[in-house]
């Protein structure tokens, strides 16, 4: 089983738990096919880099022996601290975007802070700059991928510590009804995933 939690490879920086917590498989899936180039089918590959379908069919149970308890409960965190809180963001910028619509506000682009700020409670400028003074990361103009991600993280865990238990339930439920309305399945991510 892969140990290391980040490294750097050809030049990439890969760094497969976020916050010390959250499961990146997919980067590792994708860091694995690098390894093994050419000899996955391309088929395969997109399917699983893509969309997160693995080329076997496994259960829930079956995926968990395979990776082990700890990284089993590593990739709930991303699942739901990540992919989710991503859909959740998603979800109330299409209710944001869909009620200025229908008030006639169509020229009014400012879908983003709006969600973040009935999510969290603040702009997105505001919490990334929150989440980088915690962090003691430098104040850029610029964001990568993984900084992103952590980021995304963090929100996940702003919310569970800042909104009530109800709201952070329906919260949850719209953003998994966000993944499912768009083709993903909204627990495991198998060939026998269940919503």
């Amino acid at each position: 089983m892969w140990k290391a939690a980040e490294e750097t490879h050809n030049g990439r920086t890969y760094r497969y738990l976020i916050a010390g917590e959250a499961f990146d498989w997919l980067l590792l899936a994708e860091r694995l096919c690098e390894a093994v180039d050419g000899l996955l089918p391309d088929d395969e590959r997109v399917a699983l880099l893509f969309y997160g379908k693995p080329p076997l069919d496994l259960t829930i149970e079956k995926f968990k022996e395979l990776i082990g308890s700890n990284k089993y409960h590593q990739y709930l965190n991303y699942f739901y601290g990540i992919t989710t809180e991503e859909a959740l963001i998603w979800a109330v910028q299409e209710e944001v975007r869909k009620e200025r619509r229908t008030l006639g506000l169509n020229k009014e682009h400012d879908y983003d802070n709006e969600a973040y700020r009935r999510i969290y409670g603040a702009t997105r400028a505001v919490l990334l700059k929150r989440f980088r003074h915690e962090k003691d990361y430098p104040q850029l103009k610029s964001t990568s991928l993984t900084e992103l991600k952590e980021f995304t993280y963090w929100l996940f865990k702003y919310r569970l510590n800042h909104c009530d238990k109800a709201r952070v339930a329906s919260d949850t439920k719209k953003a998994l009804t966000q993944l499912k309305s768009n083709g993903v399945p909204g627990k495991l991510v198998t060939g026998k995933a269940t919503c």
